[in-house]
């Protein structure tokens, strides 16, 4: 039994193979047709290997939606059939008649980044498909059990780890009825660019519901992940009491909104309603279907509630829907090119709306990005960060306590180096919004690189809940561990994310460094050579690695490797390697280079066991003094 079967056109052969590549290398058994032997009988091999996959993963093409796609369209309807469906899109086309109820998943233009965002998101929908649970295992159907019989019967059997942190899983409370995950909504207008809309509503329903005091709501990543899955699967796997799952048809007048409130203990029905108005109503109906939920789980939901949550919003339809286009552009690839879209469409928004509070904040976000990763000189950066701080004020001088607007302060914050200000802004926003995953997960891991441990493993418990198939989630306590020095319990954590999503870098580095400060080598290094040989961490690690084992030359090549290759982008990392070798003077230059440049390197100089042989020099005490530090934080 594999994991994935791909159903393809065979001339789309070489597009497909980095998809295959891909999945294999996050540690996923792969079938598809190029595996059939000489000799084997084709057609049956197939169906064998076919019936028997988790996942079935359908490749609509140019090719295979046409007249002679009729071998994808027999494959994609039997793993309809099985409950294994996941369509993806390589091409900007529609499914087949029949197959388009399912939002397809889309990949044009992904040339094999397995860090890319579109990638990572067909990534999550697989293992929603096998099962993943938390954050040691993942879970795969018994082979004698067919997948309609373990959705019909809601089997689901695990394989966890009992030993350390992950034997949380056994001991867990019944999902309460005070908890809910909204899955994404599909998208049935028949047009694949209207998917902003369909996510854009569910995700405006999970804000929503957040603000209903008492009432716990998955985050967005970790709703997502279980996105094909039976509303009783995914509520098992996502720890809830309650499922909401919809579809959103939208013509140029009129949208229809079909809605069901599912009871994830039982996949009975609590109750389902469909909307028909004008396109100018989404607003309304999002209020409408709050409202519905409360009083199905008995929640208080009165209109001074509703007017709290959309502080900061706007009663435009057309700002609106401009809003949620610019999310959507900001999310689907981490450019400048997009990031630019973006904005353009935020000033849109506000142009019909100038009082759009939200809107300016999330502009705000975008500007600092743009300013911290697409700045060619430091006058520019601190440029865009000015002009972001300064319209992330104007979102808090309109709607105040406004969490998006907070978060963008925080980050123009930590790309001025003000980390006490950074701090500041994300306890606001925190305080403000307790269930926001993404600002949560930055909040925390703040914490954790500041060396504030008491008050970041509390937020990543939190986090954990809110978010709990999101690898990330799991990183603010392996961050908070690594930098307080429990390195010996800050090693299995990285090695549970790495259960989640194999292969991922930042946890193989935080591994290696755990294993090379507890003195196990030979660990470290195998951790390491799992990474790029060219990753800026990598070499780093390895330099510091070779150095402490006594390779004084292979340790002065990485230096050299560092600076051909990153120069002044890796100040931070030239002046821990500089620090570990006993070259003081050098780790000074690159940390004076490091402040230049605004390296966010910075933020852990306080905590960072690497940077150790620099404390007690006279010159340490007055560098930390040029960055702005929480008030009592002492090197």
């Amino acid at each position: 039994m594999s994991d994935v079967f791909v159903s393809y056109k065979a001339e789309d052969r070489r597009r497909v193979e980095p998809l295959i590549q891909a999945l294999e290398a996050d540690g996923l058994s792969v079938w598809w047709d190029a595996q059939i032997g000489g000799g084997e009988r084709w057609r049956e091999a197939i169906l064998k290997n076919l019936e028997s996959a988790a996942t079935v993963i359908v490749v609509w093409s140019k090719r295979s939606v046409g007249v002679d796609g009729e071998f994808v369209r027999d494959e994609a309807t039997l793993a309809k059939r099985l409950g294994t469906y996941l369509p993806v899109r390589i091409d900007n086309v529609n499914p087949p008649l029949g197959f388009g109820e399912m939002q397809a998943l889309t990949l044009q233009g992904w040339k094999g980044d397995r860090d890319h965002p579109c990638y990572q998101s067909v990534l999550l929908a697989v293992r929603g498909h096998l099962g993943v649970l938390g954050p040691t295992a993942i879970t795969r159907r018994p082979t004698a059990v067919s997948r309609r019989t373990a959705i019909a019967g809601g089997a689901s059997v695990a394989v966890i780890s009992a030993g350390g942190a992950g034997a949380w899983w056994y001991s867990r409370p019944a999902a309460t009825s005070n908890s809910i995950a909204v899955l994404p909504f599909a998208n049935l207008s028949g047009d694949p660019a209207q998917a902003y809309f369909s996510d854009g509503i569910a995700e405006e329903l999970r804000s929503a519901l957040s603000r209903i005091s008492g009432l716990k709501v998955v985050a967005r990543t970790s709703s997502e992940a279980v996105r094909d899955e039976d509303a009783k699967s995914a509520a098992h796997k996502l720890d809830v009491g309650n499922i909401l799952t919809g579809s959103v048809r939208r013509s140029a007048s009129i949208i229809r909104v079909s809605t069901q409130l599912i009871d994830g203990r039982e996949g009975t029905e609590r109750w389902s309603d469909d909307y028909d108005r004008p396109v100018g109503d989404a607003l309304q109906i999002q209020s409408d279907i709050a409202r519905r939920v409360a009083a199905a789980l008995a929640f208080e939901f009165a209109p001074a509630d509703w007017g709290s949550i959309i502080a900061g919003g706007t009663a435009n339809p057309e700002a609106h829907d401009l809003f949620l286009k610019a999310l959507a552009a900001r999310q689907s690839a981490h450019s400048q090119e997009k990031l630019n879209e973006a904005i353009e469409l935020f000033d849109a928004a506000i142009k019909l709306d100038p009082r759009y509070a939200d809107a300016y904040a999330r502009k705000a976000s975008v500007l600092c990005e743009l300013a911290s990763s697409f700045s060619h000189s430091e006058t520019e950066m601190q440029r865009g960060f000015d002009e972001a701080a300064a319209i992330a004020s104007h979102a808090l001088a309109l709607a105040p306590a406004l969490p998006s607007a907070h978060a963008a302060l925080a980050a123009v914050s930590l790309g001025r180096l003000d980390f006490a200000r950074a701090l500041l802004e994300f306890r606001k926003a925190a305080s403000a919004d307790s269930s926001d995953a993404a600002i949560l997960g930055e909040y925390g891991r703040l914490l954790g690189m500041l060396g504030l441990l008491k008050e970041a493993l509390p937020i990543g418990a939190r986090l954990v809940a809110l978010d709990p198939l999101n690898p990330r989630s799991y990183s603010v306590e392996g961050v908070a561990r690594f930098y307080a020095r429990q390195w010996m319990n800050s090693a299995p954590i990285a090695r549970k994310i790495l259960t989640i999503s194999p292969g991922a870098m930042p946890p193989l580095n935080a591994l290696g460094d755990a294993m090379l400060l507890m003195g196990k080598y030979p660990e470290a290094r195998a951790a390491y050579e799992q990474m790029p040989a060219n990753d800026v961490f990598r070499i780093t690690s390895e330099g510091i690695l070779d150095e402490r084992t006594g390779n004084h030359s292979a340790s002065a090549e990485a230096l050299n490797k560092l600076e051909r290759l990153f120069g002044g982008a890796a100040s931070y990392q030239l002046a821990q390697l500089h620090a570990q070798r006993g070259e003081q003077d050098a780790a000074f230059r690159a940390l004076d280079q490091a402040l230049r440049v605004r390296d966010p390197g910075l933020v852990v100089l306080l905590t960072d066991p690497f940077m150790d042989p620099l404390r007690k020099d006279p010159r340490f005490a007055q560098f930390r003094n040029k960055i702005s530090f929480p008030s009592g934080m002492t090197a």
